[in-house]
C-alpha cells in the first residue's frame, strides 16, 4: 500500500498566485518538508503542458532525486504557494538556472545541471 504524502501546505490552502503555466517538477524537500526553493532551472519541456521548470531545495543528493518517491509533478502555481520569491523568474527562457545565495537569500544566476545520458 502506498503511503500518502503529508504536504506542508494542504491542497485546500493553495491559492491562485500566478496564471496557469503548466506543470513543473519539484522535490518533497519543498512540498513535504516545507523548504524554500534553493535551486531551480528551466529545461526544454517534455510535452506541451510541461513548463520546463524544475525546483529543488538545493540540498538533495542525486540518490534522493533519483528515488521517484521523493519527487512529483505539480502546477507551477502550487510551488509558487510554497515560495512566492520565485515569481519574478517564471518567465525566464529555457536554459535559465538560479540558486539562492545562502548569505542574503536572493537568487543569482547558476549553472544548468549536466544532462543525463
Amino acid at each position: 500500500m502506498t503511503q500518502q504524502k503529508k504536504f506542508a501546505i494542504p491542497g485546500d490552502k493553495i491559492v491562485r498566485l500566478v496564471p496557469d503555466q503548466g506543470y513543473c517538477f519539484a522535490t518533497d524537500r519543498i512540498t513535504v518538508d516545507g523548504c524554500r526553493v534553493g535551486y531551480m532551472y528551466r529545461e526544454e519541456p517534455d510535452e506541451e503542458m510541461d513548463s520546463g521548470w524544475r525546483f529543488f531545495a538545493g540540498d538533495e543528493s542525486q540518490e534522493y532525486v533519483d528515488d521517484g518517491k521523493n519527487v512529483d509533478l505539480y502546477s507551477v502555481n502550487t510551488i509558487v504557494n510554497y515560495d512566492p520569491e520565485i515569481i519574478p523568474f517564471l518567465n525566464a527562457p529555457i536554459g535559465a538556472a538560479y540558486e539562492r545565495d545562502e548569505e542574503d537569500g536572493r537568487f543569482r544566476n547558476a549553472e544548468m545541471p549536466e544532462p543525463l545520458d
